[in-house]
């Protein structure tokens, strides 16, 4: 797939979710829990990111949607002013995913209590063992799963 067609598509997408989203009804149920999401630093493809965003949602949970290309101090300062148990990073270009391996290590190094759940296309198993990432999700609904795991 050309790379023009892919932003298209997933423009195409956030605003079907954003609209899918808007005529959902409001649920009463308490939140499960906050869970903070954001595409890496130098990436600016979060489709995925946006799919995850919407399960997470639908699943009870309050998301901090951090955007895309995300600077990995942001990230560190975000999950410890919210204190979430819950970090998921995305990247899609194999030059960004280098990002989510700086960003554990500052979490981390400030004492982060949340687990981090890596995804995007180019992640794989061990690529996610590498970089110390608590949880690899091969698609949105591991994510989901893994959430359910830890908030249980």
């Amino acid at each position: 797939m050309f790379l023009p067609q892919l932003l298209m598509s997933a423009e195409a997408a956030k605003h079907a979710f954003d609209a899918v989203k808007a005529a959902m009804p409001a649920s009463d149920q308490p939140s499960k829990g906050k869970i903070v999401l954001a595409t890496v630093k130098g990436d600016i493809h979060d489709i995925g990111k946006n799919i995850v965003r919407t399960l997470l949602s639908n699943y009870g949970y309050d998301v901090i949607d951090l955007g895309k290309d995300v600077p990995p101090q942001k990230i560190v300062d975000c999950a410890l002013e919210h204190d979430v148990k819950l970090v998921g990073l995305s990247a899609l270009m194999t030059t960004t995913v280098p990002a989510m391996e700086e960003t554990i290590a500052l979490l981390r190094k400030a004492g982060a209590r949340a687990k981090v759940v890596v995804g995007g296309a180019v992640l794989t198993q061990e690529y996610a063992d590498m970089i110390k990432a608590d949880r690899y999700a091969k698609d949105a609904m591991e994510t989901v799963r893994y959430a359910e795991e830890l908030f249980a």
